[in-house]
């Protein structure tokens, strides 16, 4: 439901309110009215064959009605408070009968075995709940890590559906030929005075239930909260930490089964359980700060293999129940002894039901208390420690309730000294390690030192725990659940951040294609440096920034004033909300749409990168709106963004791929239409000049160089990599996000078709550059921009005679390739001896020839062969010159011929130049729409470079290029 619903901290509380609250419904009906009902086993088997009938039409279902929703209701509606009514109501109508069902299933099950087994009620009662909670733990991590990322959601609830559709039949199969067993409870022989003193235990018991509940789950919102900032915040590491805490509620309930009828007074039992459950929970907050270490120590010594990212989640899975076991397993054993009290005091069967719901009300409590007061006023510390303090405090009142039974008042009030000291001593002098936490320790293995770090802000917020750190260079960085997600170098004059270049092309780039935006959306604050700049603009008369944390609002507020307009321009409003909920409820328009997720592997953000996601977006674009993508390069692999990309190209009509810089890249995509050039207006606004002069950006080449890709290039490629489009449903980019982040992946190999060796993208994509004279700055952080700046040396230093210091340092072997090359045509070398030059030959042709012009390329060729010894250069070495003056020219032909005739004489060439002849050949063949011919080069050629190896992503380029238009 959180596709429809988002994932903001309300919708996620809301969401599971109405699932655990169905649950607590269908028990609370079981304990009403299950002492009337004859078989219950049977009744027990009809409901999980419906509920296994829900779950094969529920995607459909779901899909159909979503579509309907977003298309055809949404629209009508108009007003956002309607439009919440209807959303929550949908959903509701969807969930609800089977949360219903679900919370019937345990009760039923219980009840049923019990009548039929009634001599050992408190361990028949606990194997329940054992054995419900390991296949609970089961479910989590074999839909996690198994069927979710084989079949996909719609599948997995399929199989699900079929599991309880065979249960159902097996268990009808037993039973409906067994005579039925009716209620044999005690309470119909008891005299009134014993039902007034039971309806007392028992309303005092179902407040215990109620209390162990939330106690329970303010627990499991910490722990998972406190070791996201240690194991990660992925979907794998979530399930992780889900089947530890569920692990031991089942470990406690199979322990108690052991012993429970044996127990002579089951509440004083109780009582300690509870008062010890507190007290470890208070333990937790003492050893948490020691797995940040053992982290440290995983990420350095485990080895970044696939099996070395086995070894790592079963680290972590251990961490996890190193923290949460100790306690959990007192947790599992609360329920089996409540319910086995109220049973042996004679009130029945109903108990369980009763039990079963209470304790899932507690819980929903539990998690809308942690969620939107706990984190936010306590933090992770008070909130723990207001978990352990519910299940202490129920202790002690179970001791007490006891005392006068026992005569004993010594014992309660020890504990009773005992628990609140241990309370107060946690507060005092337990303290949590903020830089720690912000360090993200699961990424690289290391922790910030405060030598070099500072906090300045530091918030655990509804979704996430939220840090700003300043540093000793100058620059502040923003993390969240300790991820660096930005950084603003604060200091007037220093360099900027890699970050700022990202954030600030992300704003520019769209804005230069479409000098016309008015209104525009992003979804992500970050640092709001790219909501900032965008309202650099004068022409935008609104923007919208969405940010599903408050923290962060609150955070980037220390960047000010370099995102000053962000908070104080009338143009500007922030919303706190999840960014499907809040197009669906606003129900705008935009010219622009950026969105800026976190990376891929943070558990939720892949949906921001999904067909479906994409599909809705674009309700909310104007006609030639345009929607632009950030996507990180690093921690991720070139299938999965093709995954992506499929989707993009599934939904816009074009889209352009632009590096920001060496480590991420953005997507502009347009709603409808082709992509227009490079408008230079926005150059001229002096805001928007002068930020974009701090990351080296100083014109309409600055940019061009950054562009990689188009969908008329990258279309047909994109269907030879395996994967389907990233898909809610099939969400691949979520379930192998986190192992490529392991692993250390980056899809670098895809940002090289563009300009390495050769213009491919010139060629293919039809561009004609404007421009006379290539003029690019050059980029700290940009290798494309180094090379163009190299290329810009070497050309003048042919044409003028010398390297020109504007140009900075230029590699040393470039600068001494160069002036071989130019030996070669000055100086009469003997024929023999030429070989020596044609590697240097080769390195500056490639260096200059995909980032200088047609005119200047041509220039340089007329100046070399003016040279005194131009006539002796050899006719091998000629006919390199000749392919390289051609594909200066962009001569497809003749890049053809010339490539044609080094081939068949290229057995002196290396394996490096063979490539680049052949990828020549290839590309002036496709070019000219001659596919076949560049079929039959790489037929032919391809074993002596490649062998049985998987050729680079140019030539799978080139390859699909031939055999699509072949078909």
């Amino acid at each position: 439901m959180k596709l429809f619903l988002g994932h903001a901290a309300y919708a996620q509380t809301l969401v599971l309110a109405i699932f655990m609250g169905g649950m607590a419904i269908g028990s609370w009906a079981c304990s009403r009215y299950s002492t009337k009902w004859k078989n219950l086993l049977l009744g027990y088997a009809l409901t999980e064959g419906i509920i296994g009938f829900c779950a094969f039409i529920f995607h459909g279902l779901f899909t159909r009605s979503i579509d309907i929703s977003y298309i055809q209701i949404i629209p009508q509606i108009g007003t956002p408070a309607f439009i919440n009514v209807f959303k929550w109501g949908l959903s509701a109508l969807m969930i609800l009968p089977q949360s219903v069902l679900l919370g019937m299933t345990f009760p039923l099950m219980s009840s049923g075995i019990l009548r039929l087994f009634p001599n050992r009620p408190g361990k028949t009662i606990a194997m329940l709940y054992f054995a419900n909670s390991i296949g609970a733990a089961v479910g989590v991590l074999v839909s996690g890590f198994i069927l979710i990322r084989v079949v996909g959601l719609p599948w997995t609830m399929g199989i699900a559906g079929f599991i309880n559709i065979s249960l159902a039949i097996i268990v009808w199969t037993l039973i409906c030929k067994m005579p039925s067993v009716e209620c044999r409870d005690k309470e119909e022989i008891l005299v009134e005075s014993s039902l007034n003193q039971n309806t007392k235990l028992y309303n005092f018991f179902l407040v215990a239930s109620f209390v162990t509940g939330a106690a329970s789950f303010i627990y499991e919102i910490g722990w998972i909260r406190m070791l996201s900032l240690v194991l990660g915040t992925s979907t794998h590491a979530f399930e992780l930490m889900l089947s530890a805490f569920i692990l031991g509620l089942a470990f406690g309930g199979l322990w108690i089964q052991r012993c429970i009828d044996k127990v002579v007074n089951p509440v004083m039992y109780l009582s300690k359980v509870q008062v010890v459950m507190g007290l470890l929970a208070l333990s937790t907050l003492l050893f948490y700060g020691n797995t940040f270490e053992v982290m440290q120590w995983i990420v350095k010594t485990i080895p970044k293999s696939d099996n070395g990212y086995l070894l790592f989640n079963l680290s972590s899975s251990v961490i996890a129940m190193a923290i949460m076991l100790p306690t959990t397993f007192c947790a599992g054993m609360t329920l089996p002894l409540i319910t086995y009290v109220l049973i042996k005091q004679g009130c029945g069967e109903k108990s369980i039901g009763a039990v079963y719901a209470t304790n899932t009300i507690g819980a929903i409590t539990g998690v809308f208390f942690a969620i939107h007061l706990g984190l936010p006023l306590l933090g992770l510390k008070g909130l723990i420690t207001c978990g352990a303090g519910l299940d202490i405090v129920l202790g002690i009142a179970l001791f007490w309730s006891i005392a006068k039974e026992l005569k004993n008042y010594r014992q309660p009030a020890v504990v009773s000294v005992l628990g609140i000291s241990a309370i107060a001593a946690t507060l005092l002098f337990v303290h949590l390690n903020d830089l720690n936490m912000a360090s993200g320790v699961y990424r690289f293995g290391q922790l910030l030192s405060k030598a070099d770090h500072k906090i300045i802000y530091h918030k655990d917020g509804k979704t996430a725990t939220v840090s700003m750190l300043s540093s000793g260079d100058g620059s502040f960085a923003l993390t969240t659940n300790g991820k660096a997600d930005a950084s603003i170098m604060m200091y007037k004059g220093l360099e900027a951040t890699p970050d700022e270049t990202t954030m600030i092309l992300t704003a520019v780039i769209p804005m230069s294609l479409n000098p016309q935006i008015k209104t525009a959306a992003c979804i992500g604050l970050g640092s709001g440096l790219t909501s900032q700049t965008l309202l650099y603009n004068p022409g935008i008369i609104q923007l919208d920034t969405v940010e599903i944390e408050r923290g962060i609002i609150d955070a980037s507020k220390h960047f000010r004033p370099r995102v000053e307009l962000v908070y104080t321009d009338p143009r500007s409003k922030i919303f706190v909300d999840d960014a499907k909920t809040f197009f669906s409820t606003y129900n705008k328009k935009y010219d622009l749409i950026v969105s800026e997720p976190s990376n891929p592997w943070v558990s939720g953000i892949a949906g921001l990168f999904s067909e479906e996601f994409y599909h809705i977006i674009k309700n909310y674009m104007n006609k030639d709106g345009l929607f632009v993508q950030w996507i990180q390069l690093y921690e991720i692999n070139t299938d999965l963004i093709a995954t992506v990309l499929k989707a993009v190209s599934a939904n816009f009509s074009d889209f352009a791929i632009y590096l920001t810089d060496d480590q991420n890249m953005i997507i502009v995509s347009k709603k409808n239409g082709a992509l227009p050039e490079i408008d230079s207006s926005i150059f001229k606004i002096p805001a928007i000049s002068s930020v974009l002069q701090r990351v080296h950006v100083n014109g309409v080449q600055d940019i061009a160089i950054r562009k990689i890709g188009t969908k008329k290039v990258l279309a047909k490629m994109l269907g030879t990599y395996p994967n389907r489009p990233n898909s809610d449903y099939y969400p691949i980019l979520d379930q192998n996000a986190a192992r490529t982040r392991f692993l250390g992946l980056t899809a670098k190999d895809f940002t090289s078709t563009s300009h390495m060796w050769l213009p491919v993208l010139e060629m293919l994509d039809g561009q004609n550059l404007k421009w006379g004279n290539t003029n690019v700055s050059k980029s700290p952080y940009l290798l494309e921009s180094k090379s163009a700046v190299t290329a810009m040396a070497i050309r003048d230093f042919f044409l003028k005679g010398s390297f020109d210091p504007k140009y900075g340092e230029i590699p040393d072997d470039f600068v001494r390739q160069a002036k071989l090359v130019k030996e070669l045509f000055n100086n009469c070398i003997d024929e023999q001896n030429q070989y020596i030059y044609a590697g240097s030959l080769f390195v500056t042709s490639i260096a200059m020839i995909p980032y200088l012009t047609q005119n200047e390329l041509d220039s340089i060729w007329k100046s070399l062969e003016k040279g005194t010894c131009t006539a002796s250069i050899s006719p091998s070495i000629n006919k390199l010159v000749h392919l390289f003056k051609a594909i200066g020219k962009r001569d497809s032909l003749a890049m053809v011929t010339t490539a044609k005739k080094l081939l068949e004489s290229g057995n002196s060439m290396t394996p490096s130049a063979m490539k680049y002849v052949l990828a020549s050949a290839m590309l002036g063949s496709v070019s000219r729409g001659d596919y076949a011919t560049s079929s039959q080069f790489w037929t032919k050629y391809n074993k002596q470079i490649y062998g049985n190896a998987e050729p680079d992503v140019l030539f799978r380029l080139l390859n699909t290029q031939c055999a699509t238009n072949d078909l």
